[in-house]
């Protein structure tokens, strides 16, 4: 079989998102990584800017076709392969502040800025229940990324399958990671150890699984490290769903969700 045609198989993609600008920033541009059924890398990382190819794209199909061009993964015909899309930024606003921008109305009071709906979501509020501190797409300049990964969405694969997980018509599902939430997950740290060629461990306890790591060669910036772990989240979130944190009942069905690993917050459990 040719390693390199995967029309008929499921993909990993890992997207660290960087602004609409992002090749202005040296540090932080948009990253991609893809992974096979094995978690073995396909094609090559990449990194840059993804605005114009986002803006080229008119249908999932072209997107998809795209990201792989830029991976350097050769398909053959016309049959896609299935794309699990895990991505590292805010995929939606609270219900909150959407209500408050449509003129809908405002909450009764504000209190600790970690509890402020305007500026986090219920699955942000969650993470900070258990000892993280996620980002806001309103008050943490990352708006920029933020919007950049919603408009994908909405271009490319609009419909809300179901609470946290975006789909097109076919060959694509998208859904929200946060390689931060995963520094103590033993999941996580176990499916990255292939890529570790070596590690040098100073202090304890790790700051984080990848910590002091040298990676296997085309994972050289941090911006691909984060687009390495979201590829295995997409991973883990199609083979062992069981293994992420699912959205309760009540979250906002508008406001996504982050899929982070169930033991990445167990150290946190008991605080």
């Amino acid at each position: 079989m040719d390693r390199n045609n995967y029309r008929k198989y499921s993909l990993y993609i890992g997207w660290d998102v960087g602004g609409w600008n992002c090749e202005r920033n040296g540090k932080s541009r948009d990253a991609l990584v893809i992974l096979d059924g094995k978690c073995e890398l396909v094609g090559k990382p990449w990194r840059g800017n993804l605005r114009n190819t986002i803006n080229d794209a008119s249908n999932s199909s072209e997107w998809i076709k795209a990201l792989l061009d830029l991976c350097q993964v050769i398909w053959q015909g016309s049959e896609l392969p299935t794309v699990v899309l895990a991505i590292d930024t805010p995929l939606g606003f609270s219900e909150s502040f959407q209500n408050l921008i449509a003129g809908k109305g405002a909450v009764e009071s504000i209190e600790d800025s970690e509890t402020n709906p305007y500026l986090f979501r219920y699955t942000e509020r969650f993470l900070f229940q258990r000892g993280l501190k996620p980002l806001s797409a309103v008050k943490d300049m990352i708006g920029s990324q933020a919007t950049k990964g919603m408009h994908a969405l909405a271009k490319f694969s609009p419909r809300v399958k179901s609470v946290g997980v975006w789909q097109d018509e076919g060959n694509l599902q998208a859904i929200e990671a946060y390689p931060s939430a995963c520094k103590h997950s033993g999941t996580m740290g176990s499916l990255l150890q292939s890529f570790i060629v070596e590690q040098e461990i100073l202090q304890l306890p790790l700051d984080a699984h990848w910590q002091g790591a040298t990676f296997v060669p085309g994972i050289d910036h941090d911006d691909k490290r984060d687009a390495l772990i979201c590829a295995l989240l997409a991973w883990l979130y199609t083979n062992e769903p069981g293994q992420l944190e699912m959205p309760p009942a009540e979250t906002p069905r508008s406001e996504g969700w982050i899929f982070v690993p169930k033991d990445g917050l167990d150290m946190f459990s008991h605080m």
